[in-house]
């Protein structure tokens, strides 16, 4: 007895393992069944989450490139193993925050990205009631709150520690730079087939907009870091890698859009250094899009003379960008967006609820428009639009708060480069927010954030953006913080020291 008042613990791991030993056993031989070999996993990342919450975020980011989506219930997928995992940590992150008053920090609540992305959430929620199908709305609005719970809100928190802002690009970068060499080993000997080459990357990534889109999104980030003050020999020499990694994947995407969103942040770039103040490049933008409104007839007519479809050859593919003549990725965009907007003229002001338009759409699409690829059967995607969505799904003011959020988050990261007093905080800040742009162009022709692949970054990034604004040595008082109490320091036990002048890259 004695021996067994010391050794408890050890008996009863003892226990607990034998019997797990013989529940997989059972399940291998009479169900044929393998899926009980992950409990353990599973405790080991509760137990990560309640003890360091840090670190499972940065798992998270790293599994998030290898995630596969999987039917979980009749009508719902996961992406698994990450949205178990977000869904996890939402829980325990907004319980140590409300339940154990924990930190609750005053600058970055009352920032204006902060404000524009709460309202943007609870006009999701208010849509989803009025819904045509409220429990397709539900689930999708649940779901971009437990992505933007963990790579937001959490990360802002997070990223007062300027280490974890490197960390957390590097843990997404590694996983994504696995996946590009495996697409790219897939794409040897297959160049000449389109097809194929827009397949390499499944199963990771659905499609190659996607891919294509993601990897755009982390080249401006990663070109900050090959230039880094910290970024010395080895670390240099893996920088120059992923860049050269991600440049080989994105020429290999075959995605237009891509190319299109990484050209366009350039361009944005020229005008950042020549001094353009935001309001004008806004102002410029919309110029254009007046000016193409005006002569859309004249536009129209030159880009129907082109009939050069999508191809495996650089000039071919940059062609086919503009042919609306017979390209069926061109034409099915078209057919899309004109489908939406005949939604939305129906319900202009709260529209269908989100997560609706590809269970919708169909019966809008006219027999003239449709093209090669077009479907009744809303299986193929929504409105590849990330402004023309929202519009059908929530309406003028869910469109409205989109672009709000996205010109507030660009106009900040400009801001943070031009004001602050520390050069590595102002040329992070630029880099992140380029990164950003590339999504917001690219949201033009695609919309991904409600997926995990890419709303980890985009996030993540938005971030990155807020928490070098709200913490960056620029700022001359300290806000006062609340931490948690009990947890431990990797949740924010350090919150009221503010960022480091050295941003270690």
């Amino acid at each position: 007895m004695t021996w067994l008042r010391k050794n408890w613990n050890l008996l009863l791991a003892m226990v607990l393992t034998l019997a797990f030993i013989v529940a997989e056993g059972y399940a291998l031989w009479f169900k044929g069944d393998a899926t009980i070999g992950l409990v353990p996993l599973a405790l080991l990342v509760v137990w990560l989450f309640v003890v360091r919450l840090e670190t499972g975020f940065l798992l998270m980011a790293f599994l998030t490139p290898f995630a596969v989506n999987k039917a979980m219930l009749p009508g719902m997928e996961l992406s698994m193993p990450v949205e178990p995992m977000m869904i996890l940590f939402s829980f325990i992150f907004l319980f140590r925050v409300l339940a154990l008053k924990g930190d609750r920090s005053t600058s970055l609540l009352t920032h204006p990205v902060t404000l524009l992305l709460l309202a943007s959430l609870l006009w999701m929620l208010f849509t989803s009631i009025t819904s045509e199908m409220p429990w397709v709305s539900i689930k999708y609005t649940l779901a971009r709150v437990w992505f933007v719970v963990p790579f937001f809100f959490a990360a802002t928190l997070f990223f007062r520690d300027p280490r974890r802002i490197r960390q957390f690009f590097w843990a997404y970068a590694i996983g994504l730079g696995v996946v590009i060499l495996i697409a790219t080993s897939k794409t040897l000997g297959n160049f000449s087939d389109l097809q194929t080459l827009h397949r390499v990357m499944k199963p990771f990534y659905n499609d190659h907009t996607a891919y294509g889109c993601v990897i755009a999104l982390m080249l401006p980030a990663a070109f900050y870091f090959i230039f880094s003050h910290n970024m010395k020999g080895w670390r240099r020499v893996l920088s120059l890698a992923l860049f050269a990694g991600l440049c080989i994947g994105l020429f290999f995407s075959y995605c237009r859009a891509a190319w299109i969103s990484v050209v366009g942040a350039i361009g944005v770039y020229v005008l950042i250094r020549m001094g353009m103040k935001v309001k004008w490049m806004v102002l410029l933008f919309g110029l254009g899009i007046g000016a193409f409104f005006v002569y859309q007839s004249d536009v129209l007519y030159k880009l129907g003379k082109n009939h050069q479809d999508s191809s495996y050859t650089l000039a071919d593919q940059v062609k086919s960008i503009s042919n609306i003549s017979t390209d069926a990725s061109n034409l099915e965009r078209l057919n899309r967006w004109a489908s939406a907007l005949r939604m939305w003229e129906e319900r202009p002001l709260l529209g269908w609820g989100p997560g609706t338009y590809q269970f919708l759409y169909a019966s809008y699409q006219r027999s003239y428009q449709l093209s090669t690829i077009s479907t009744n059967a809303g299986n193929l995607g929504n409105a590849h639009s990330e402004y023309i969505g929202p519009m059908t799904e929530q309406g003028v003011p869910g469109v409205a708060l989109v672009v709000l959020l996205f010109l507030t988050t660009f106009a900040t990261g400009v801001r943070v480069y031009r004001t602050a007093k520390d050069p590595h905080t102002a040329r992070m800040a630029l880099a992140f927010t380029l990164s950003l742009l590339t999504y917001y162009i690219h949201g033009v022709f695609n919309n991904f954030l409600d997926t995990d692949k890419l709303s980890v970054p985009f996030w993540g990034f938005t971030a990155v953006v807020v928490a070098l604004d709200v913490y960056s040595n620029k700022h001359n008082n300290r806000e006062e913080t609340r931490t948690i109490p009990g947890a431990p320091a990797d949740l924010g036990g350090h919150a009221d020291s503010p960022i480091e002048p050295d941003l270690q890259g």
